[in-house]
């Protein structure tokens, strides 16, 4: 079974650990108080592969709920070490969110040399302030990453099929790599 680490990063206040645990079916208390998350948050799934021919296939998610607060980025190449992929949220309805995921992008995904396949971008849209429609302004290099709206009050579901998807595409790299490994160890 194949074990897939996925940071889930970007702005405070952005609703990362909301987000984590919708797509994680986590239950907890929703709404009230806003309470950041510190340092680090860890919700460990299991979600059967729908892409594999074999219809048992499932994988292990650790879905890595992280404080957006820069205060902790001493933290960061802990995080960071053996993740197999990252997806960045933020609050399009925020200006300051739109700078602040560049920094996000580069700290987290451009310094690893991680593949665009293995990145998410998330415009999650907080209950009451409506779905957005098409891609905000962002720099080039995050205008090639896959990209989707979050509107949990609306299309819950598309977010989900979307997560997955991505998921599927993550375990099928893994699942390459891990032949290609044991093909350069026969010859």
């Amino acid at each position: 079974m194949f074990k897939a680490k996925i940071l889930l990063i970007g702005p405070s206040e952005s609703g990362k650990s909301f987000l984590s645990n919708f797509l994680s079916d986590t239950v907890e208390t929703v709404g009230g108080e806003y309470n950041p998350t510190q340092g680090v948050r860890i919700l460990e799934f299991e979600l059967q592969n729908e892409a594999s021919g074999d219809k048992y296939s499932t994988f292990e998610v650790e879905l890595w709920d992280c404080a957006g607060d820069f205060k902790f980025e001493t933290c960061w190449p802990a995080m960071i070490k053996d993740s197999n992929g990252v997806v960045i949220v933020f609050n399009p309805d925020v200006p300051s969110h739109l700078k602040e995921v560049e920094t996000w992008h580069s700290m987290f995904i451009s310094s690893q040399g991680l593949q665009d396949s293995q990145c998410l971008l998330i415009a999650h849209h907080k209950p009451g302030s409506g779905a957005g429609e098409g891609r905000p302004p962002l720099i080039p290099q995050l205008s090639k990453l896959p990209f989707i709206h979050s509107n949990l009050e609306e299309e819950p579901e598309d977010v989900r099929q979307a997560f997955r998807r991505y998921l599927e595409n993550i375990v099928h790299a893994l699942s390459e790599s891990r032949e290609r490994e044991e093909m350069s160890i026969i010859t």
